[in-house]
C-alpha cells in the first residue's frame, strides 16, 4: 500500500499544535486522539491521573482475544522557554523537506505515523491486534506510563511485543542505560558567620558528600565497561545544589541532586548504600556533637529501568527485518522500553528522527524519516495479517 504521508503530515500538524509541555495538561490532545479513533470505529481507554489533569490512552485494533503488537509513544514535550526559534514552535512549519515544531521529532512524529496508519489497520484482516499506547510525563522521568503498564494484563491487554518509537532514524535499539536520581538534604545549625564554631555548616558537609561522589565517579570510569555505549561505563553526575540563607549566617539548609546512568545489570543501590554509609560514619557524628538535631537524608526520587532486549520473544529479529537493518545498537539515553519489559511486555526501540534534534530549538523531523516510519508500520501490519 502507498504510505499515507499526507495524512501523517496533517496529523503531525494537529498534534504539534497542542502545547503538551510536561507542566501542562495533555487532555486536549488525548481528546483529539479519542475522537479520531472513534471516527474509525475504535474504542479507547484512558488511564488518568487522580486529578484527571493528564491521561495515558490505550486502544486496540483487530481481534481482542489474543496478545497484540503495541505502538508506544509519549505525548508530552520539553519546554521552549529560553530557546530562540525561527518559527512558532507550536505551528508545524515545512522548510526544505523538514517539518519544524516542538515534539515533531520527540516524539509526535511517531504518534502521527501510528494514527495515519489506523485506516489501513482497520481495513486489514489482522490475525494479531495492533494496540496504541500513548503516555504522558516521559520527559520528567517516565512517570506517566507506569500506571498504564500496571493495568496491562488486568484492565488492559498485555501486549505480546511493544515498539517504542523514540527517534532512532528507524534503526533498532536493543539496549539503553537506566537513570536513577537522588536528592540529598542536610540540616545544620545556624550561627553568626563570625562565630562559626557555634554552628554546623550544612554546605561544608555537603561538600564532603560531593567529594565521595566524585571518588565514586572516578571508580565507575574504570569499572565495568560495555563498548556499545557512549560512554562505555556507568556515569555519575552532580546536577543541582542550593544552600544557605545569607552571607553572614552559618548555613543550616543545603540540598543537592545527583544521578547515574547505569549500564544494564548495574545495581544502583550499591551507590545508595555507600553514600548513606559515608554520611552516617563520616559526617553525622561530627555534626551531632554540637547539634543533635542535625540531619542528612538521602533518597532516590526517580528510577527508570535499564533496558536490554528480551532474546526469547523474537522482537529483535522481527524489528531488524521490518526496518531493513542487519544490526542493532545501544544508546545512553533512556526510554519507556525498560519499564514495559519489566511489566512483562518485551520491547524494542525504533522510531523516526534523530535524537540530536530532541529538546533543541528548531526541532525538526525530515519527511524522509516520516516516510520510513510509515513503511515500517505497513510491514508490521503485513506481519500481523499473515
Amino acid at each position: 500500500m502507498t504510505p499515507p504521508t499526507a495524512a501523517a503530515k496533517e496529523l503531525l500538524a494537529r498534534l504539534v499544535a497542542f502545547d503538551t509541555e510536561s507542566v501542562k495538561s495533555n487532555i486536549p490532545l488525548i481528546r483529539f486522539v479519542e475522537d479520531y479513533l472513534a471516527q474509525h470505529g475504535i474504542a479507547s481507554q484512558r488511564v488518568p491521573t487522580p486529578d484527571g489533569a493528564k491521561a495515558s490512552l490505550f486502544a486496540t485494533i483487530g481481534p481482542s482475544d489474543m496478545p497484540g503488537l503495541a505502538l508506544s509513544g509519549h505525548t508530552d514535550v520539553v519546554p521552549v522557554a529560553g530557546q530562540i526559534w525561527d518559527s512558532d514552535p507550536f505551528t508545524l512549519t515545512e522548510r526544505d523537506g523538514k517539518l519544524y515544531g516542538r515534539g515533531s521529532c520527540d516524539m509526535k512524529g511517531y504518534l502521527a505515523c501510528a494514527l495515519a496508519m489506523v485506516p489501513q489497520f482497520v481495513r486489514r484482516r489482522l490475525k494479531m491486534p495492533i494496540h496504541l499506547a500513548f503516555s504522558y510525563d516521559e520527559e520528567v522521568g517516565c512517570t506517566g506510563v507506569r500506571p498504564m503498564i500496571a493495568e496491562l494484563g488486568k484492565r488492559l491487554p498485555l501486549p505480546r511485543l511493544v515498539f517504542v518509537g523514540e527517534p532512532t532514524e528507524m534503526g533498532v535499539v536493543d539496549a539503553h542505560k537506566g537513570p536513577v536520581r537522588w536528592r540529598v538534604e542536610l540540616t545544620g545549625r545556624a550561627a553568626h558567620s563570625s562565630m562559626p564554631h557555634y554552628g554546623v555548616n550544612a554546605i561544608a558537609y555537603a561538600g564532603r558528600l560531593l567529594g565521595e561522589l566524585l571518588r565514586i565517579e572516578e571508580e565507575l570510569k574504570v569499572g565495568a565497561q560495555d563498548p556499545r555505549f557512549d560512554p562505555p561505563f556507568t556515569t555519575l553526575q552532580i546536577t543541582q545544589i542550593e544552600g544557605g540563607t545569607a552571607s553572614n549566617v552559618v548555613p543550616v539548609p543545603c540540598w543537592f541532586g545527583w544521578e547515574i546512568r547505569g549500564l544494564p545489570g548495574f545495581d544502583p543501590m550499591l551507590l545508595d548504600r555507600r553514600l548513606k554509609a559515608f554520611a552516617a560514619e563520616q559526617c553525622l557524628p561530627e555534626m551531632r556533637r554540637l547539634a543533635p538535631e542535625a540531619q542528612i537524608t538521602i533518597r532516590a526520587t526517580n528510577q527508570v529501568a535499564a533496558y536490554a532486549a528480551d532474546t526469547q520473544s523474537g522482537i529483535v529479529p522481527l524489528a531488524l527485518k521490518l526496518a531493513g537493518k542487519n544490526k542493532t545498537y545501544a544508546v545512553s539515553y533512556c526510554t519507556e522500553a525498560g519499564l514495559f519489559q519489566v511489566g512483562g511486555a518485551p520491547a524494542i526501540v525504533c522510531g523516526p528522527g534523530n535524537i540530536a534534534q530532541a529538546h533543541t530549538a528548531n526541532e525538526f523531523l525530515s519527511l524522509a524519516e516520516l516516510e520510513k516510519c510509515l513503511v515500517f508500520l505497513d510491514r508490521l501490519a503485513d506481519w500481523a495479517e499473515a
